[in-house]
This record gives structure tokens, C-alpha cells and sequence, in this order.
């Protein structure tokens, strides 16, 4: 049965608006590559009408702007969306699994995932009354400090398609906790929930312009977002490369940015492991959402000893892994998000072949879906350092397996990398563990397990995967500008023109 597609416009300023150009984006299934809809397709023209809205909403005259609110009056309307989207549910969960791919099951955790980050900004917001003034201890008597976090103004949200709500809600529910009012401009391959959302705000009564939806491809909206003069800050989810265009921009004006871009993290498999379990997290952390994701551990760093069994029940493990439209029952490997990708991540299994590694598993598209853009769960061995393969992101699922004989060659290995986002490590000996975890340079690290993400723990990376963080306190603080008040409380006279000199 189809599920119908609603057909929105631009959400700016509380209202549905075509966007002034008139111009529309086809959406294409990925299962099945029929259009199934379409997105309006945002201009500059456009972003300035938003931008607009979103700064009258921040500086509103008669006490009524969404920045000087108090935290538990932002809280209410975080509160309502979290209770929306959980009423929605099963819809918003298929609407995200046709769009871009997802399994049902996993969209359906995305989508409480949505509601609980709502939830847990709401907590935050109404913690912010009581923590808005700081005292500040200063050597003089005759002064009294403090600091004031106040939100930054406009800011400018530009998210992906991988998760394509979830990724939306890591920046707009701080952002709008903070008090910020924005403007989210999500991925055009993966916009329908995001455009959901808008319907949302719309429902449960947010005021006008404090959150403003403009869908559409990067170059027409995307860029006069990042480069707009009355935007104040950028927060970005993407491509390394596209997050360096995004800081370039922003530096004309010298805009603070906040990029979570690319990774290309390794996943340590000692051996005293239970192969079984080992087995199963390293898949999960290179196979979820169908290999599309940043942090994917999708480097496989396996101790030489263990090797061959590991590598074996890998493979056992991909040999049951349920490849299907992701609406089916038990689906656990959906499409990558469209043809370019798909043409993206089999070019990179080709190289990887002429460069002398084995495609021990996968590499190609399912012999039972002849239509989508499906890849089997793909694993290669065989594979050097100097390999592109091995060094570059691929963004689908594909895992690369190397051997290691000791710590520290274990420890070179995940660190010899462009990027810094996640790591993960495998051992029974928590020692051991502890002092990978100290080693690895990167951002977020997981022991025992591979990818889980609470909206409580700070989320981001260091070298080429950016810098900044989403989620938790650390996401709040994105949103803020920290003020210093620095008062003069003495009744005598400054008198340093009055006073003879002392010296």
C-alpha cells in the first residue's frame, strides 16, 4: 500500500510559503526509484524572507521575543513538539523510511530519539533560569562580576539525510532552548520529515518565525544561508568538504561555526573477545543505517591471532543480514540514499579491487532486488594503508579488515587517519581498554559496543571531522554568548585623575 506524501512548502514566519522562484525538487524512493513527491527548492530570495522572520522573532518588541523568554516558557513548546512527534510516530517512521532508505525499525528508534532530545532540551531550558547569572570572584573589593549566557541571535542550521529528523532536532531543539530563533535547511535527498516538523510547530502554536523550514539544494540555499550578514552563527552536519565551503563563508564575516563533518573511525578487536558478540558489534557499527554514517567504525582492526575465525563469522553474520524495501518486517539492510551514492560506493569497491584488495563478501547489488539502489553488506580484506579504501570515507556498507600484532600497533593503526570522530575497542581486559581509549585521537569512543548515542553525552570530533559539539550541555552551548557584568560598588571616587600620583 502507498503511503501518501504531503505535499508542504516553505515554512517561514509560522505560514506554508511557495518559494518565490516557483521551483520544486523531485523526491525519489530509494527501494523502488519512483518519484513519489516533491520539495519546494528554496532561493536567496527566500533565505533573506526567513532570515527576516527569525530576527523579528528574536528582538519582537513588547516583551514578547522568544530571547528574552524565560526557559520554562520555551520548555512548554519543547514539551508539545516531543508529545507531537510521539503521537505521529508511525507515520513520521515510514515517511523517514521511504525517504531515504532507513529500515523501519531503526527510523521508528529515530523517531523516539526525536521526541526524548525534545524532552531533554525542555529539562535543560527550564535549568538555565536559575543558572542564567554566574558570580565571578575578582581580587577587588570595590567591584562586583558576574556572567550572563545569552543566546546568540539568528542562527543558521544546515543538516544531512542519513537521520534526516534526528539530525535536524541535535541543532534546533538547543538552538531554540537557548532562546535562538533558526532557520533549518535540511538535505534536499531526505526533507520530508524535516518539512513534518514544520507542520508540528505549526499545530502546537509555536510563535511565528522562531523556527523557519526552507528546503532546497545546497548551492541556491544552503550557501546565501551560510553567507548571509544577519545570520549569526552556522551549525553544520556533513561532508568534510562541503563544511570547509560552510567555514569559508562564514570566516568573510567572521561567523562562529560549529561543523560535525566526516570520519573514518577504526573499531580494535583484541583477542580475548566472545566472537560471537564481537562479531555482531563490529557489523552493527559499520552496517546501521545502512552504512551510512559519519561515525561509522569501518575500519577493522582485528588482532592477527583471532583473524581468520572473526573474519569467518563475519561473513556467516552478512549471509543473514535481511536486505529488503525497508518496510518489510525484519529488514536490517535498506538502499543507500540514491543513484549518486550508490554509483559513489560501488566506484569505491571497484578501486579497491584494482588496487590489489579481495572483496571477501558483498560488493554488489542483491540478485533478488533488481530495482534500488540496494549493496549487499560488503567486507574486504587485503587491504594496505596506502589504499583509498582504507583512508577515505565511503559512506555505505562497506567494511575493511586489517590485522595487528600488538597494542601499539593497534593504537598507530586507528590513528593514522585524516579524521578524529569515533573509535572503538574490543577486550575483556578493561585495562587494556583504558588506555585505548586514552590513545585514540578522537572525539567519542565506545568500549564493548559500537555507535549507541544518548542525547545527554557530548557528540563531535577532532581533525578533519570538525570541531564543536552537539547534544548535552556542550550543544547548549553553541547557542550561547557568554557576557561578562562588571560593576563598580564603591561610593568613593575612582580618582585616578584626581588623586596625586603614588609614585
Amino acid at each position: 500500500m502507498a503511503i501518501p506524501i504531503p505535499t508542504r512548502q516553505l515554512f517561514i514566519d509560522g505560514e506554508w510559503r511557495e518559494p518565490i522562484k516557483g521551483k520544486r525538487i523531485p523526491i525519489i524512493n530509494p527501494s523502488t526509484e519512483q518519484t513519489i513527491g516533491d520539495i519546494p527548492a528554496a532561493t536567496a530570495e527566500d533565505v533573506d524572507i526567513a532570515v527576516e522572520a527569525a530576527r523579528k522573532a528574536f528582538f519582537r518588541n513588547g516583551g514578547k521575543d522568544w530571547s528574552s523568554a524565560t526557559g520554562a516558557h520555551r520548555a512548554k513548546y519543547l514539551r508539545a513538539i516531543a508529545a507531537k512527534i510521539t503521537e505521529r510516530k508511525p507515520e513520521l517512521a515510514k515517511l523517514e523510511a521511504i525517504d531515504c532508505g532507513k529500515p523501519l525499525e531503526e527510523a521508528a528508534w529515530d523517531i523516539d530519539d526525536v521526541a526524548g532530545c525534545f524532552e531533554y532540551f525542555a529539562d535543560v531550558a527550564e535549568n538555565m533560569d536559575s543558572k542564567q547569572v554566574t558570580p565571578i570572584s575578582v581580587p577587588m573589593e570595590a567591584f562586583k562580576c558576574h556572567v550572563v549566557k545569552e543566546p546568540l541571535g539568528v542562527v543558521g542550521l544546515i543538516t544531512p539525510w542519513n537521520y534526516p529528523l534526528l539530525m535536524a532536532t541535535w541543532k534546533v531543539a538547543p538552538a531554540l532552548a537557548s532562546g535562538c530563533t533558526a532557520i533549518l535547511k535540511p538535505s534536499e535527498m531526505a526533507s520530508i520529515t524535516c518539512l513534518e516538523l514544520a507542520n508540528v510547530c505549526k499545530d502546537i502554536g509555536l510563535p511565528p518565525g522562531v523556527l523557519n523550514i526552507l528546503t532546497g539544494l545546497g548551492p541556491e540555499a544552503g550557501a546565501p544561508l551560510a553567507s548571509h550578514p544577519h545570520v549569526d552563527k552556522i551549525a553544520f552536519t556533513g561532508s568534510s568538504a562541503t563544511g570547509s565551503k560552510i567555514m569559508t563563508a562564514a570566516a568573510q564575516l567572521v561567523k562562529p561555526v560549529t561543523l560535525e563533518l566526516g570520519g573514518k573511525s577504526p573499531i580494535v578487536v583484541f583477542e580475548d573477545v566472545d566472537l560471537d558478540k564481537a562479531a555482531e558489534w563490529t557489523l552493527f557499527g559499520c552496517f546501521w543505517t545502512n552504512g551510512q554514517i559519519c561515525s561509522a567504525t569501518s575500519r577493522l582492526l582485528i588482532h592477527e591471532s583471532i583473524a581468520p575465525a572473526f573474519v569467518e563469522k563475519l561473513v556467516k553474520w552478512c549471509e543473514n543480514i535481511k536486505i529488503s524495501d525497508p518496510l518489510e518486517e525484519g529488514c536490517r539492510l535498506g538502499p543507500v540514499v540514491s543513484s549518486g551514492q550508490y554509483d559513489k560506493v560501488m566506484k569505491f569497491i571497484s578501486t579497491a579491487k584494482e588496487e590489489g584488495a579481495t572483496i571477501l563478501h558483498g560488493g554488489a547489488r542483491p540478485q533478488h532486488l533488481e530495482k534500488g539502489f540496494f549493496i549487499q553488506p560488503t567486507i574486504i580484506t587485503d587491504v594496505t594503508t596506502s589504499m583509498q579504501i582504507w583512508k577515505e570515507e565511503v559512506f555505505g556498507p562497506v567494511l575493511c579488515v586489517k590485522t595487528f600484532s600488538t597494542e601499539e600497533e593497534a593504537v598507530e593503526l586507528a590513528n593514522d587517519t585524516q579524521y578524529g570522530l569515533g573509535a572503538a575497542v574490543l577486550s575483556q581486559d578493561l585495562a587494556r581498554c583504558e588506555r585505548m581509549t586514552k590513545a585514540f585521537q578522537v572525539g567519542i569512543v565506545w568500549v564493548n559496543c559500537s555507535q549507541p548515542c544518548f542525547c545527554q553525552a557530548p557528540w563531535g570530533g577532532k581533525k578533519r571531522s570538525g570541531f564543536g559539539r552537539d547534544l548535552g550541555e556542550w550543544g547548549l552551548d553553541n547557542y550561547l554568548n557568554v557576557k561578562q557584568v562588571t560593576t563598580y560598588v564603591s561610593n568613593d571616587a575612582w580618582g585616578w585623575y584626581t588623586a596625586p600620583s603614588k609614585m
